[in-house]
């Protein structure tokens, strides 16, 4: 009786608009539009590479000559400079072929950018190195003998860059919000989960006053309901996952399977919590369908999928919200597994799944079975 139950609560699932447009199809193309707005923001703000700068030959200044030689022969040079003339350099900055143009006046570094980004930054930090070491080696010329040196000495310490690494993980932090995506696409099954109360409340549909009427035990016609959402739901986030893993390209580090593991848990997550609200009161169909939208939309706001930050504000004033937001929770599945090299924090925020499941299911079941009608 439950595996018949079962097969045509899948086959109905399967003929729902709503559950095409809402769990595939908007996903999809809110994937598409974050990949568009994220799209090499991360690489050309805050990821060090190489920074292009032009180098006036108008005045000749052997000094800085070979400084920037002895830059360029390191294994990961700070600057790749070419010798231009002035008004080329112009040209190629409007351009943004290069970062910054170089010229050396009597020794000093004058710098002149186009914008205020990292590498601008990075020039800046080189030519204020540069002139105050030279000032030092100014001062030491009263002692011929020790200038050679102290020159020496300045050249191995002149980069300004220090590349440390505090994760082996991605930490491209524009990243977070496809974690909550992929948390609002699980949330999202609380709309397929709604419909299991719905469809088995007499007050709220036709189909749950038939199903009332059943001799089938309501306890298999309602675990019927729970696992046929909890597959279709499974099959929504495996989608999802592989859609922005292999088509958009978002690095989830190189734990695939435990990745599908977490967006399965927040698939079946989301369809318990919808499952529970559409069982609590005697609301119509429409208000129920908006409490849970409410809901699922709020849990995302609040772990940062509308502000990028907003997780970060809450955990500093109110952190217990972080930990009990399922949606938080669900992003941060996807965080600890993709910067922590151990699991244990992964393991932790999947048991909070599970609990938050469990809990929702049997409030659901509980309160729906309890329904009684005076007629029908």
């Amino acid at each position: 009786m439950f595996l018949h139950n079962l097969k045509y609560e899948l086959l109905a699932q399967l003929r729902v608009r709503m559950f095409i447009i809402w769990l595939l199809v908007f996903p999809i193309a809110l994937g598409f539009f974050f990949k568009m707005a994220f799209s090499g923001i991360y690489e050309k703000q805050d990821v060090f590479s190489t920074v292009p700068a032009a180098v006036l030959t108008d005045n000749d200044d052997p000094q800085l000559k070979a400084v920037l030689e002895q830059l360029e022969k390191s294994e990961k040079p700070v600057l790749k400079v070419s010798y231009l003339s002035a008004e080329e350099a112009e040209r190629q900055l409007k351009e943004e072929t290069v970062e910054g143009i170089i010229r050396s006046e009597n020794g000093v570094l004058k710098l002149t950018v186009a914008g205020e980004g990292m590498n601008e930054t990075i020039l800046k930090s080189f030519c204020d190195r540069y002139n105050s070491n030279a000032e030092i080696i100014k001062a030491s010329a009263a002692d011929p003998a020790r200038i050679a040196a102290v020159s020496g000495i300045l050249m191995q310490d002149i980069s300004p860059v220090e590349d440390i690494r505090l994760s082996g993980g991605n930490t491209n932090y524009y990243d977070e919000y496809f974690y909550n995506l992929i948390a609002m696409v699980g949330l999202f099954g609380a709309l397929i989960g709604l419909t299991i109360t719905i469809e088995n409340q007499a007050n709220l549909s036709p189909l749950g006053a038939r199903k009332n009427c059943s001799p089938t035990p309501k306890s298999v016609s309602l675990t019927a309901s729970l696992v046929s959402r909890f597959i279709m739901q499974t099959a929504v986030m495996i989608v999802c996952v592989t859609f922005q893993q292999f088509v958009l390209g978002v690095d989830y580090g190189r734990n695939l399977p435990l990745v599908y593991l977490a967006a399965i848990f927040s698939g079946i997550l989301g369809v318990s919590l919808g499952f529970m609200v559409g069982s609590l009161g005697r609301g119509s169909k429409d208000l129920k369908t908006s409490v849970t939208t409410a809901v699922v939309m709020l849990s995302c706001f609040l772990s940062g999928l509308m502000v990028g930050n907003m997780k970060s504000v809450i955990a500093r004033y109110v952190p217990i919200v972080n930990e009990i937001n399922p949606a938080s929770v669900i992003s941060d599945c996807f965080h600890c597994l993709n910067i922590y090299d151990d699991y244990s924090r992964f393991i932790s925020k999947l048991i909070v799944m599970a609990v938050m499941t469990f809990i929702f299911s049997f409030i659901g079941f509980i309160l729906t079975r309890r329904r009684r009608y005076a007629s029908l």
